[in-house]
């Protein structure tokens, strides 16, 4: 018999058979949705990378999320009733899609935005199965077995890779992934400029830090939960693997924000488990500081060379500290827990007696943190761990740029603030609204990324769908017995780490880690305060007929949808495929047109079609093929209009027409929108002076000063964002380079000089002279600067003889520029 919900006035959940009998529609529903959750980690974690690679993925697990909620309607229909505010929940969750396809409307980039939908899609999808699987007790423990048990073997496969197994690990993988590449999975240990970093399946280590962050607290709340001798040894023996783990990521955000957490959630547990709980962690705290030091050389050495016996090394230090700590879990819990529970049993019964506990282990966890990070102490620490620990604080590059970050989307969202400018909209934008040149396609807060995405009103609907289920949780967990509050914490254990660690990065970029959210949503629904709804309340079987006819359209759509983008993904890598094989234009046109009947906007192979139609008019000059391409072009940035590479190919498809004139005025118009890219801004500025100059020769002053006026307004706006660099605070760093570069103080100078400004031309042309005069680029720079000086009454003796010495007719032709008259 399951659980009853909670609240006083619960009645038993419709979705549990009074008999405990599950019939086999459910346990095939079952059953694929725990297959579903052990594929997905295994996909790069679904990460939603908003690149070709990324996609198909995405693709596959809405197609099976879609027929999982087919399973779900065949094995529901019946119960499905809008009377509670948890039956309403199922509609709620509706709207979270919902809000993104109204945010189309003024998407940045549709085809991110679509894939957004689809995500939510997902999520969707898994609340709803969670509401009511997560009803029955039986399965109730079968998810958590789940969950837990694909979490250890994410955790093994990372620690695979680290110790010497990379090729193991992808052959156990590889038949059912495409994220193996050359015999090893992508990136499982990535190298940074801090050195390897353990990633496992997310290839970002930070996002593996807040997975193994809530997967800690899971094991150890499992462990001091479990009544098997065997559930016990298994908790206790993968405590120290993910402690090790989680050092090995060198995560500074999850180190920073594990005691947080940690904390938390001792509020919601009674003294003695509050000392269980800390005892474990301090147990497997030391057990990892004294292996720590060898798994980490260990792997350091593995990833510059294979050595069996270094292989052979780590993992014994980490197999015995692990069986040391299970060992000692088993003992605490067989013969020290329940007397624990009885000698604080007193003080439990105390108003506020959990709140002592977590008070005092903050105060220690501060004072630990200070010993570490100022004392002596921090040297039984491996080097790399050391250094990520001293460069925690609040004046460091990582800090000040996310809070950059986070004003940037701000302004973005000024702009787009009811609806939101689509998913993906801050990858879409961020160069248009960013403070200063760094790159990043995440805005590292899931938060403010779902904000600029669906607007205030899209924001305010998700906040009110979290905080209601988390305090209906939260309110009948208080209400309920020790035992009965047990059943489904584990759901809020997972969901509240990772939103925590989600405030200070992208995890919800994963779409795997979003499943772990909504499910984790769902399984708090599922036990929550549940009360009636008298003025929502329909009964009977029409409104459950109208609700699943309209969730099985909609999912019929989606799976179509599904389906559809699948097919264009797999052509547009057959596409790239045959360009990188074959120079045949009808070949290639083939291949593409396969994507592109599809979907006619699909970013890479539209670029690549107007690519080819572009260098099949220059060999023949036939408009046709000129045509061709900018209409594919055109249809592109109509769909993705801040797409740079579009841009790119309409402004040299306009050159190689000759339309040179509406070339640069694209050029200068949408240079806003990439205000920090120093390559556009040396483009405009070239072509500038190049078009200025031609203009010049026609005698077309009006001309000629329009787009001199056009170059020296770009090269000002370099001049201003270089002094507003120099205001970033101490220790942020800028992001990519931005300068006056040679090519930048070539033709800006060259600008001034026509516009017989001599004194200003060469203290431009000056900054981007470097020593190499043999550079012909240098040497050119040199004899404008040097006319433009000699034509103000100034000399520069060292340049002058450095470039004599090089390019002795020099001193003729810089005569010669000094004589010209403009």
């Amino acid at each position: 018999m399951s659980n009853p919900v909670y609240g006083k006035s619960a009645k038993p959940s419709s979705g549990i058979d009074p008999k405990n009998q599950i019939s086999v529609t459910r346990w095939i529903l079952v059953i694929g949705f725990i297959l579903f959750l052990f594929w997905a980690p295994f996909q790069i974690a679904l990460f939603n990378g908003q690149m070709l690679n990324f996609e198909k993925p995405i693709y596959w697990a809405v197609l099976i999320s879609t027929l999982l909620m087919f399973l779900w309607i065949a094995s529901y229909y019946k119960e499905i009733k809008l009377e509670t505010q948890r039956d309403w929940l199922l509609v709620a969750v509706l709207l979270l899609p919902l809000t993104y396809v109204i945010s189309l409307i003024s998407a940045a980039s549709h085809y991110l935005a679509t894939n957004m939908v689809l995500i939510q899609c997902i999520y969707a999808v898994v609340f709803a199965i969670a509401v009511y699987i997560l009803q029955s007790k039986q399965i109730n423990h079968i998810i958590h077995l789940a969950i837990l048990g694909i979490s250890y073997v994410i955790v093994g496969f990372g620690l695979l890779n680290w110790l010497g197994g990379p090729n193991l690990a992808a052959n156990l993988v590889g038949w059912f992934t495409s994220a193996v590449q050359n015999g090893k999975y992508i990136d499982a240990v990535m190298v940074d400029s801090n050195g390897p970093r353990l990633t496992s399946v997310f290839q970002y280590a930070n996002t593996y830090a807040a997975f193994l962050m809530a997967l800690l607290f899971a094991a150890i709340f499992s462990l001091v939960r479990s009544i098997k001798w065997y559930g016990q040894l298994t908790h206790g023996f993968m405590l120290v693997p993910i402690i090790v783990s989680i050092m090995l990521t060198l995560s500074r955000t999850g180190l920073v924000l594990l005691p947080v957490v940690f904390v938390v959630l001792l509020l919601f547990l009674k003294p003695a488990k509050q000392i269980l709980w800390i005892i474990y962690c301090l147990i497997a705290g030391a057990a990892t500081v004294i292996v720590l030091n060898p798994i980490t050389s260990a792997g350091l050495a593995l990833h510059e060379q294979y050595s069996a016996s270094t292989a052979l090394n780590g993992w014994i230090y980490l197999i015995v500290a692990s069986i040391a700590v299970a060992v000692l879990a088993w003992v605490i819990q067989s013969y020290a827990a329940s007397r624990l529970t009885n000698g604080v049993q007193r003080w439990s019964d105390r108003k506020l007696s959990s709140l002592w506990i977590p008070i005092g282990s903050s105060i220690v966890a501060i004072i630990a943190a200070l010993l570490l990070l100022f004392t002596s102490l921090k040297n039984i620490l491996p080097d790399s761990i050391q250094v990520r620990l001293e460069n925690i604080n609040f004046n460091q590059h990582s800090v000040l740029e996310r809070f950059t970050f986070y004003r940037d989307a701000l302004k973005l969202l000024a702009d787009y603030p009811i609806i939101g400018a689509g998913g993906g909209a801050w990858a879409a934008l961020y160069e248009t609204y960013q403070n200063n040149p760094y790159t990043s396609r995440q805005a590292h807060n899931f938060f403010m990324q779902y904000l600029v995405e669906v607007g205030i009103l899209g924001f305010i609907i998700f906040m009110a769908f979290m905080i209601f289920i988390i305090w209906k949780y939260i309110r009948g967990y208080i209400r309920q017995s020790e035992q009965d509050r047990e059943s489904h914490f584990l759901y809020f254990i997972i969901t509240f780490s990772i939103l925590v660690h989600s405030i200070l990065d992208f995890n919800m970029s994963y779409a795997f880690i979003g499943m772990l959210v909504f499910l984790g949503f769902g399984g708090m629904a599922a036990v929550m305060d549940n009360k009636p709804l008298k003025k929502l309340s329909f009964k009977g079987a029409g409104i459950r007929y109208l609700y699943v006819g309209a969730v099985g359209i909609l999912s019929i759509f989606v799976l179509f949808t599904s389906v559809r983008y699948l097919q264009s993904s797999y052509a547009a890598v057959d596409a790239q495929q045959v360009v990188q094989t074959s120079q045949d234009f009808n070949e290639i046109k083939t291949a593409l047109d396969k994507d592109l009947s599809i979907r006619d906007t699909h970013p890479d192979s539209l670029l690549l079609m107007a690519e080819i139609y572009q260098q099949v008019y220059t060999q023949t000059q036939d408009e046709q093929y000129y045509n061709e391409a900018m209409a594919w072009i055109n249809n592109g940035l109509e769909e993705e209009p801040y797409n740079k590479n579009m841009l790119k190919r309409k402004i040299s498809l306009l050159q190689t027409k000759g339309e040179n004139e509406q070339a640069f005025a694209i050029q200068e118009e949408k240079a806003a929108n990439f205000a920090w890219d120093i390559d556009w801004y040396e483009t405009l500025i070239s072509q500038a002076f190049e078009y200025g100059y031609q203009a010049l020769g026609n005698q077309d002053t009006a001309k000629k000063d329009e787009y001199f006026a056009a170059g020296l307004q770009a090269y000002q706006h370099v001049v201003e964002g270089i002094e507003h660099l120099k205001t970033l605070p101490e220790g942020q760093l800028q992001g990519r380079a931005f300068e006056i570069t040679p090519a930048i103080a070539l033709n800006a100078g060259k600008i001034q000089f026509m516009k017989n400004q001599s004194a200003e031309a060469a203290a431009t042309l000056k900054q981007g002279l470097t020593e190499d005069m043999n550079d012909p680029a240098n040497q050119e720079l040199a004899r404008w600067y040097l006319a433009s000086l000699q034509k103000a009454g100034q000399t520069d003796e060292q340049v002058y003889n450095q470039l004599i010495g090089i390019q002795p007719e020099a001193d003729e032709q810089i005569d010669q520029l000094a004589s010209l008259n403009f």
